[in-house]
C-alpha cells in the first residue's frame, strides 16, 4: 500500500465528520444540469460520499451515479453512509482515476471534489474525454496552491505550504487541458467561504488528518508543528473559541467537443 492509501483507509471512519462539505458547488451543477432528465454520471475521488447526498437531494430520482475510488474502506463507509441508494440509483466502483471502467461517450456529466491532486491528472482528463457525451461536462472542484496559503492552515500551521505539492495552479490546469483532445474550458468559478472554528476543533481535526497534507508530516514534525500552530492561534485570536477565516476553492468547469 502506498502512503495516501494508508492515510485514507485510517481516517475512513472518520472522514465525514473531520471535513466541511459546501453546498455552493452543488448548486452551481445543478444550475447546469437543471432540467435535464435521466442524469448519468460519476464521482471520481468520491471518498465516503460527502458530496454524493447533495447530489442525491439536488438532483433527486433522475440522477444514477458511479462513485468512483481507488481506496476500497473509503467505498465502504459510502455504502454506509448514503442511506436508502441501491442499485438502480448508485454504484460504487473501485478504479483508478486514470482507468475509468466505463464505456465510450455514456456519462452526461462527471465531477470530482477535492480529489484531483491525487490523479495523474491528463490520464484523468483524457479518460474523462472519452466516456463523456457529445456536450457533457467535467466538473471539477478544488483548491490552488495560491488558494492553500491563505487557509487558517496555510497561514499558521508551519510546514503546511511547503508539504503540500500537489495541488495545482489555473495555467497548470488549463496547459494539460490543451493536451487533451475532445475538451474545452466553459468556464473557471471561484469560491470564497467564511468559516468559523474553535482552536478545539481545529485541533481536533488536524489530530485526525481531515487534509491529506497532515500524512506528509513525520509523527515529530507534525507534534512540533502543531504546537507552534496552537501558539500562533493563541497569538492572533483574542478568543480561541471564535476563530475567524476565509477558504478559498475554484471549478474548472470543461465541456466534451
Amino acid at each position: 500500500m502506498n502512503l495516501m492509501h494508508d492515510h485514507f483507509a485510517t481516517v475512513a471512519s472518520s472522514y465525514a465528520s473531520l471535513r466541511t462539505t459546501d453546498d455552493e458547488p452543488i448548486r452551481l451543477i445543478h444550475s447546469k444540469l437543471d432540467g435535464k432528465p435521466d442524469i448519468r454520471a460519476a464521482d471520481v475521488g468520491c471518498g465516503v460520499g460527502r458530496y454524493v447526498k447533495k447530489l442525491f437531494d439536488a438532483f433527486g430520482d433522475r440522477l444514477f451515479l458511479y462513485c468512483i475510488d481507488e481506496n476500497e474502506f473509503m467505498l465502504a463507509n459510502l455504502v454506509r453512509n448514503v442511506n436508502g441508494k441501491g442499485d438502480k440509483s448508485l454504484k460504487a466502483i473501485k478504479a483508478e482515476a486514470s482507468d475509468l471502467p466505463l464505456a465510450n461517450d455514456s456519462l452526461d456529466f462527471i465531477l470530482t471534489f477535492n480529489a484531483v491532486h491525487h490523479f495523474d491528472l491528463l490520464k484523468f482528463l483524457r479518460e474523462s474525454a472519452r466516456v463523456l457525451k457529445k456536450d457533457g461536462r467535467l466538473f471539477i472542484y478544488t483548491r490552488l496552491r495560491s488558494q492553500n496559503r491563505k487557509n487558517i492552515w496555510g497561514m499558521y500551521f508551519p510546514g503546511f505550504n511547503e508539504k503540500e505539492t500537489r495541488l495545482y495552479e489555473i495555467d497548470e490546469v488549463l496547459g494539460e487541458v490543451e493536451k487533451t483532445d475532445g475538451l474545452r474550458v466553459e468556464s473557471i468559478e471561484f469560491f470564497r467561504f467564511k468559516r468559523e472554528s474553535s482552536l478545539d476543533r481545529l485541533i481536533e481535526q488536524a489530530k485526525g488528518h481531515h487534509y491529506s497534507t497532515f500524512s506528509l508530516y513525520t509523527p515529530r514534525e507534525f507534534d512540533l508543528a502543531l504546537k507552534e500552530f496552537i501558539e500562533s492561534i493563541k497569538a492572533n485570536y483574542e478568543d480561541t473559541s471564535n476563530v475567524r477565516w476565509a477558504d478559498e476553492n475554484i471549478m474548472f468547469i470543461l465541456r466534451k467537443n
